[in-house]
């Protein structure tokens, strides 16, 4: 029997066809694809050119997963900067699915915890085993584009998600210069609030480079060119994480600040939901950035910041923390959820 799983992002769409294997619990692949959001009307048509297009000759899937970019509510969801209504109910009828499942794409990666393999996730704090009720409890966290944060509980094959919008708590600088990034932030997108996902995700990296190329001392830097593309395409803005980070590891010392600052706020919220959630199953970091800032994620520097939090140091130190280095964990973890439906119905 086959299943369909996919990860649906504002930019691009993983679709995957999966079939049972009764010798394991990890879905088995039969064939995948990626498509731009952009150059399709509808999700429907993508689906539609996956099943019958390019998957003709592989047994018709009955289950299947889709993993929204967004909050899913009545297993349907709409995907703003697309324009596109999704139904779960809709897509069931139309491609004569057995059961349809939509679910929000951060909480979504539980249900792959659990089946992750060796090759799939680095280990950068053991922390400690705790015999309490919350040793089964996980948070992930993720900066991508923005910023997501799921939480759940796994006690084996028994999973509950738990949704969470944590990303958009207010962002509280620990020092001057985080004063003056976020009152720079509040001036310079004209709003009341910064969230924590104004500036841990690529878009916030992107904004403290605007914030400190503004300065003075960095007029004449050759960045400057890059930041003013934004006032003619805002598009450009994606490019500019790769691009900043490409520059600090090749020596550049005003990139090694941008990317520094970026760096400790993400540490130190890390270190917040560590405390918040005494997630004692253990803290993972996914993402886009995951696997560009592995070296960064693992230094001594980066976990210092993390268990920075006063006379709760020794808490964070106990809790596990855990890299998801797979880039495509997402369409992973709703073929896990997809496979898991195979046995509900």
């Amino acid at each position: 029997m086959n299943f369909l799983a996919c990860d649906l992002g504002g930019t691009k769409v993983l679709v995957g066809i999966y079939e049972k294997d009764l010798e394991s619990d990890t879905p088995k692949l039969i064939f995948k694809k990626k498509y731009l959001s952009t150059e399709w009307d509808s999700f429907d048509s993508i689906i539609e050119n996956f099943l019958e297009k390019e998957c003709k000759n592989i047994t018709w899937p009955l289950h299947a997963c889709f993993a929204i970019a967004g909050p899913v509510r009545n297993n349907a969801a709409k995907i703003i900067n697309l324009s596109w209504n999704i139904s779960g109910n809709d897509l069931k009828m139309k491609f004569k699915f057995e059961s349809v499942e939509l679910i929000n794409d951060f909480g979504v990666l539980i249900y792959g915890i659990p089946f992750l393999q060796k090759n799939q996730f680095a280990t950068i704090q053991n922390g400690e085993f705790h015999v309490s009720s919350s040793k089964n409890f996980h948070a992930i966290v993720g900066a991508g584009t923005g910023l997501g944060i799921a939480r759940g509980f796994i006690n084996g094959n028994n999973i509950e998600v738990l949704a969470s919008e944590g990303g958009h708590v207010e962002f509280s600088p620990r020092s001057k210069e985080e004063w003056e990034l976020k009152i720079w932030l509040k001036n310079h997108l004209k709003v009341e609030r910064i969230s924590c996902e104004r500036i841990v995700s690529g878009e916030g990296l992107s904004r403290i480079a605007e914030w400190r190329l503004s300065k003075p001392d960095a007029k004449n830097h050759p960045f400057q060119k890059t930041i003013k593309e934004l006032e003619i395409s805002e598009e450009s803005r994606k490019k500019i994480p790769s691009q900043i980070c490409k520059l600090s590891n090749e020596g550049d010392i005003l990139m090694m600040e941008i990317e520094r600052i970026w760096l400790e706020a993400y540490a130190s919220l890390l270190g917040d939901i560590a405390v918040h959630e005494l997630c004692f199953g253990g803290l993972w970091i996914a993402g886009g950035t995951a696997t560009k800032h592995f070296k960064n994620f693992k230094s001594d520097s980066f976990l210092k910041q993390i268990s920075n939090k006063g006379r709760l140091i020794d808490i964070v130190k106990s809790i596990p923390i855990k890299i998801i280095l797979d880039e495509e964990f997402g369409l992973y973890s709703a073929a896990c959820r997809a496979k898991m439906l195979l046995k509900t119905t």
